[in-house]
C-alpha cells in the first residue's frame, strides 16, 4: 500500500508535517528559497538587506534541516544569518526585525508531538506573515516556479540569545526580580518541556531558577510539548513538594516546544491557563506599569477580560481564534496586550509576536511588585468586578472529515435551542459557533481546518457546570458520528 504524503500547506502559523513522510529534506529544499523570494517581494522595500535569518528548535534533526535551508538560500543568492544554537521562535522573529532582514525561517513544530517538524515563516517586522504571503508561497511551489541567482549569497553565524535577552531585560525591573529570587522569598520553577525555551529565563535573570525537563529529548517524554495539565505531572509534584517544605511563594512557569506559548502553576498547585494569566497581566501593565493601549482577545477568551478592560478604561477588540489575527491589529494599532486562550500573548512593548519569555518576566514582576501569589492576584481581580468563572477545553478526534461536515451541517441547519438542560440565549458565528446560555456560561464549538478534530471550549460559574456542558457537547457530536456508522 503506498504511503499518503500530504501536500505542503501553511496553516495558522507555518507548515508542519510528519518527519520523513511529509517533512523531508527534498521538500525543505524546495520551500526555503521560494519562501525567501516571497519575503523579498513583500518586505524588500523595508528591509536593510537581502539577509534571511534561519533558526531552529530542539526537535529531531532540526539543526540539520536548518543547515540545508541555509545552503539552499545561499545557492539562490540570499544572504543567510544562521543560528549557532537552538532558541525560541520569538528570538528569531526579534532577530529578523533587529538585523533588518527580509524575515526568518524557523525549523519548529511548536507544541506538536515528536513525529512532527515544521517551518515557520516570519516577516521583516518581527512576526508571523499574513495568509496572503503563505498562499503566495504555496502557489509558487504548486506552479513549480524556482529561484535562480547569478551569484551565491554570504553566510554569517550568530548567537540568537545574547541581544534578545538583553532587550527583554529592559522591559521589566530586572534587579527587583533578581533580589527577591536571590533572597529566597520567591522560588521559580520553569518547565521547558524539553523545548527551545530551555535556559532562557536563567540567561535573562542570572538568578536561581529551578528548570524541569531541560534536557534535549526529541520524544518529549512520550508526550507533546504543549502546556496542558495532562503534560505537567512533574511540575505539579514539584510544586506540591515545595508547598510542604517551604513557606515562601512559588511560581511554576510552563513553556511550549518553541517558547511562544505560556501557562503557569500557582503556589497551591493550580494550573493557570492564559485565561487566568491575561487578566493578571492586564492589571499589572495598566496599574503598576501605567501603560496604555488596546486589549485584543479572541472569541474564546474569558468574559473576565472585557470586564477588566472596562474597569481600567482600555479599548477592547475581539478577533477569531489564532494569534495571526491579533498580530495583524498590532501592525497598525496600539495594542497593550493581545492574547489567545492557548497561551500566546503579545505586547506593544515588543515585536508583534507572542513571546512566552517576555510574558514570564511580566508575570514574575507582577508577583514581586504585588507581594502576592498568582492565585491570590486572580481571586482579587474576580472580586473587583464581581465575576467568578471556571474554564476548560477538550479536543475530540472525529472518525473522518465526512463526520466533521455532518456536524457543521447540523449546527447550521438545526442549532440547539437548549444545551445541558439550559436555554440558549444567542449564537455568535465569528469563528465557529459560540452559544451563550441563560445562566451565564458559554460553549464554543469549532473545527480544525485541516484535520477531523472538534474543539470544544466552555466557561461557566462552576467547574461542575463547565464539565456538564462539555460532556453534553461531546455526547451530541458522538451521537451524530454513531448515526453515520
Amino acid at each position: 500500500m503506498p504511503f499518503h504524503v500530504n501536500p505542503i500547506h501553511f496553516g495558522t502559523d507555518g507548515w508542519r508535517g510528519t518527519i520523513a513522510a511529509d517533512f523531508t529534506f527534498e521538500r525543505v529544499a524546495q520551500v526555503a528559497p521560494v519562501a525567501a523570494a516571497v519575503l523579498e517581494r513583500h518586505y524588500g522595500h523595508s528591509a536593510r538587506s537581502r539577509q534571511v535569518v534561519v533558526g531552529y528548535d530542539r526537535r529531531f534533526m532540526a539543526e540539520d534541516f536548518a543547515q540545508l535551508a541555509a545552503d539552499c538560500l545561499l545557492a539562490a543568492g540570499f544572504d543567510v544569518l544562521l543560528s549557532e544554537s537552538y532558541a525560541s521562535t520569538p528570538a528569531f522573529s526579534w532577530a529578523a526585525h533587529h538585523h533588518g532582514a527580509l524575515g526568518a525561517i524557523v525549523m519548529t513544530a511548536s507544541h506538536n508531538p515528536a513525529r512532527y517538524l515544521g517551518l515557520k515563516v516570519k516577516g521583516a517586522f518581527g512576526g508571523s506573515v499574513s495568509p496572503e504571503v503563505t498562499q503566495e508561497i504555496e502557489a509558487r511551489l504548486n506552479s513549480g516556479e524556482g529561484v535562480t541567482a547569478q551569484q551565491p549569497g554570504t553566510l554569517t553565524r550568530f548567537d540568537p540569545w545574547t541581544d534578545f535577552c538583553a532587550d527583554l531585560r529592559t522591559k521589566v525591573d530586572i534587579e527587583g526580580i533578581r533580589q527577591v529570587l536571590q533572597s529566597g522569598q520567591l522560588t521559580v520553577f520553569a518547565d521547558v518541556m524539553h523545548g527551545a525555551a530551555a535556559g532562557g529565563l536563567a540567561k535573562i535573570l542570572d538568578a536561581p531558577i529551578q528548570e524541569l525537563n531541560s534536557d534535549r529529548d526529541p520524544l518529549f517524554g512520550g508526550g507533546a510539548p504543549e502546556p496542558l495539565p495532562k503534560n505537567l505531572a512533574g511540575l505539579f509534584e514539584t510544586i506540591k513538594g515545595h508547598r510542604l517544605n517551604s513557606q515562601g511563594l512559588a511560581v511554576g512557569l510552563v513553556f511550549d516546544g518553541d517558547g511562544d506559548r505560556i501557562a503557569a502553576v500557582d503556589s497551591e498547585g493550580n494550573f493557570l491557563s492564559s485565561q487566568v494569566l491575561i487578566p493578571i497581566l492586564m492589571e499589572h501593565l495598566a496599574v503598576r506599569k501605567n501603560l496604555s493601549g488596546q486589549i485584543v482577545k479572541t472569541v474564546s477568551g474569558s468574559d473576565l477580560i472585557p470586564r477588566l478592560a472596562k474597569l481600567y478604561g482600555l479599548p477592547l477588540l475581539e478577533t477569531p481564534i489564532g494569534f495571526k489575527y491579533i498580530a495583524d491589529i498590532m501592525l497598525t494599532q496600539d495594542v497593550l496586550l493581545g492574547g489567545e486562550e492557548s497561551g500566546g500573548i503579545g505586547y506593544n512593548t515588543h515585536i508583534p509576536e507572542r513571546d512566552a519569555l517576555l510574558s514570564a518576566l511580566y508575570v514574575l514582576e507582577a508577583v514581586v511588585q504585588s507581594g502576592k501569589g498568582l492565585g491570590l492576584l486572580y481571586r482579587d481581580l474576580q472580586e473587583k468586578v464581581e465575576f467568578v468563572s471556571m474554564y476548560d477545553r477538550i479536543d475530540l478526534p472525529l472518525a473522518s472529515m465526512a463526520v466533521r461536515q455532518a456536524l457543521v451541517d447540523e449546527l447550521e441547519q438545526h442549532p440547539p435551542e437548549e444545551i445541558a438542560q439550559t436555554a440558549v440565549e444567542s449564537c455568535q458565528t465569528t469563528d465557529g459557533y459560540k452559544f451563550r446560555l441563560q445562566d451565564g456560561r458559554w460553549l464554543l464549538v469549532r473545527f480544525s481546518g485541516t484535520e477531523p478534530v472538534l474543539r470544544l471550549y466552555c466557561e461557566g460559574p462552576s467547574m461542575e457546570q463547565v464539565r456538564q456542558t462539555l460532556n453534553w457537547a461531546r455526547d451530541w457530536a458522538q451521537g451524530i458520528e454513531a448515526s453515520m456508522a
